[in-house]
């Protein structure tokens, strides 16, 4: 079944190049110019991956991006024109997985995408162990890739998720932020370490009590971070 992709520019010829370039591997792409069509798609539709452009008529991509994760944790990838890096942290901030920034080379965004679809459907040999881990109220479900606080279900993106398990999985061993940006983005990343640290703090918000004083996910200050319950 081919993978559903939401391409939303109000530039009409970036969003042709990249319909075409990525219909040519099997995608199936559905496209939105404004941020308002971005948003209704999303919600009326199932996408396997979003490409959000940040300038956008009518709402911009931070807003769509910040309202879609009200009710979805689809991976999304930030397209920006702006190179400065607040542009790309706000994007995080917001829920984002990923950033690109333009110009960019379709070879790129494919490259992109592919990982974060690859990343979203792993690993099978974690879940062969435990496809449900339980640590105090605090429940992973590999198979699904849901996580419950008690009887509520907390909504992750993609990455959030992916750095949680691979936390959750490996109690009390402390992760730099190099290692987790290697090995949950990638050696090929080109972002930097405050990546992670944003990550970490839009996930202590949606599973600690009080993400000043975690129960879950910890600092071990001058060194990185690490799962303990």
């Amino acid at each position: 079944m081919a993978n559903r992709v939401l391409v939303v520019d109000d530039e009409k010829l970036i969003v042709k190049g990249i319909r075409f370039s990525l219909e040519q591997d099997g995608y199936e792409v559905s496209c939105a110019y404004d941020g308002e069509e971005a948003l209704n798609m999303a919600k009326e539709n199932t996408y396997d991956i979003i490409l959000l452009d940040l300038m956008l008529p009518k709402m911009n991509g931070l807003d769509v991006c910040q309202q879609i994760r009200e009710f979805s944790s689809v991976p999304i990838i930030m397209l920006t024109a702006k190179g400065e890096d607040m542009d790309k942290i706000m994007g995080l901030e917001y829920g984002a997985d990923d950033y690109i920034t333009k110009p960019f080379n379709i070879l790129e965004v494919k490259a992109r995408i592919k990982a974060i679809l690859r990343r979203a459907r792993k690993p099978e040999k974690a879940e062969e162990k435990t496809k449900v881990v339980q640590a105090g109220d605090l429940k992973l479900d590999c198979d699904s890739r849901r996580v419950f606080i008690g009887d509520g279900e907390v909504n992750l993106t993609a990455k959030e998720f992916d750095v949680l398990q691979l936390l959750v999985f490996n109690p009390n061993k402390v992760y730099s932020r190099e290692n987790l940006l290697n090995i949950v983005w990638g050696y090929e990343y080109p972002g930097d370490v405050r990546t992670v640290d944003v990550h970490i703090r839009r996930l202590r918000e949606k599973i600690e009590d009080n993400p000043s004083e975690p129960r879950y996910v910890h600092t071990k200050w001058g060194v990185g971070y690490y799962f303990q319950a």
